[in-house]
């Protein structure tokens, strides 16, 4: 992925995107990802998914300003999220975009969701 630098995406206001919604692909998609769209469609919030990309070094400018374009990042947790470089990568550029203003919703998707004080860790 391209490191990205600040645009004019990121000052404009008001953001073109209400809602981005950043998911792993082959866990959530044509499921519960797909039924979230939907149903913010039908409300008519201004959602940002990437329904229609493949991955690639040269879709990412394209993601790059669609985060920084947006003001609310639903982030959903699947089984393999965190083991995709690719959603890391995203995930990273929505927490740099949140540090000033925005805000990240964590949605988990069959996974259940624990502390570190709940795992069962083997030192």
């Amino acid at each position: 992925m391209v490191a990205s630098s600040s645009s004019a995406a990121s000052s404009r206001w008001p953001k073109k995107h209400q809602v981005f919604v950043g998911f792993r692909g082959e866990d959530t998609r044509n499921n519960f990802t797909s039924h979230l769209h939907a149903a913010l469609c039908r409300n008519k919030v201004e959602t940002y998914i990437d329904n229609r990309l493949e991955k690639g070094g040269e879709l990412w400018p394209l993601l790059d300003v669609a985060i920084e374009d947006s003001t609310l990042f639903l982030v959903i947790f699947s089984e393999n999220f965190a083991s995709s470089t690719w959603c890391l990568e995203e995930l990273a550029k929505i927490l740099e975009c949140t540090k000033d203003q925005g805000h990240v919703m964590p949605v988990f998707s069959m996974v259940e969701p624990c502390t570190c004080q709940e795992a069962d860790w083997e030192l």
